[in-house]
C-alpha cells in the first residue's frame, strides 16, 4: 500500500525521524502540531492564538496528502494549563464545528518547549 509523508519543517524531525502526516490508504495521521512559526519565532501570544497555529499547520499538512479538515475523525488535545480548554477549546470549534470529530484533552506537565501552550494532534479518513 502507498504511504505518502509529509515532511516536518523542524531540524527535530530529522534526528527523530518522524514526519508530520502519513496518509496509508484511506487514513491519515497528523503529528502532535506545536504553534511553531515559519520564521523560528516567538509563538503567538496565548492560548487560542497558539491553537489557531497548530490547527493551520494540521490542516496545511492534511492538504499536502489530499484531505481536508472535513476528513478529520479525532483529534488529541494536550494542555499545560487546564484553564485553557475554553480557548484552546474556541479555536478548535471554529475549524470542527459541524465536522465534530472525537477528541480528546489531556493536561500534561510539560511540552518539549515552555512556551507552547498547547499542542494538537489530528486523524483523518479519506474516502
Amino acid at each position: 500500500m502507498e504511504r505518502q509523508l509529509v515532511s516536518a519543517a523542524s531540524s527535530f524531525a530529522e534526528v527523530v525521524a518522524y514526519s508530520r502526516a502519513v496518509r496509508v490508504g484511506d487514513h491519515v495521521f497528523v503529528a502532535g502540531t506545536a504553534p511553531v512559526m515559519p520564521d523560528r519565532g516567538e509563538p503567538p501570544d496565548g492560548p487560542y492564538a497558539q491553537a489557531h497555529r497548530c490547527l493551520e499547520i494540521i490542516v496545511e499538512a492534511l492538504k499536502e496528502v489530499g484531505a481536508t479538515a472535513e476528513h478529520v475523525v479525532r483529534t488529541r488535545i494536550y494542555l499545560t494549563r487546564p484553564d485553557d480548554i475554553d480557548d484552546v477549546g474556541r479555536a478548535h470549534g471554529e475549524i470542527f464545528k459541524d465536522i465534530r470529530p472525537v477528541t480528546t484533552a489531556l493536561v500534561v506537565k510539560a511540552l518539549l518547549d515552555p512556551r507552547w501552550l498547547v499542542e494538537i494532534e489530528a486523524e483523518a479518513l479519506v474516502k
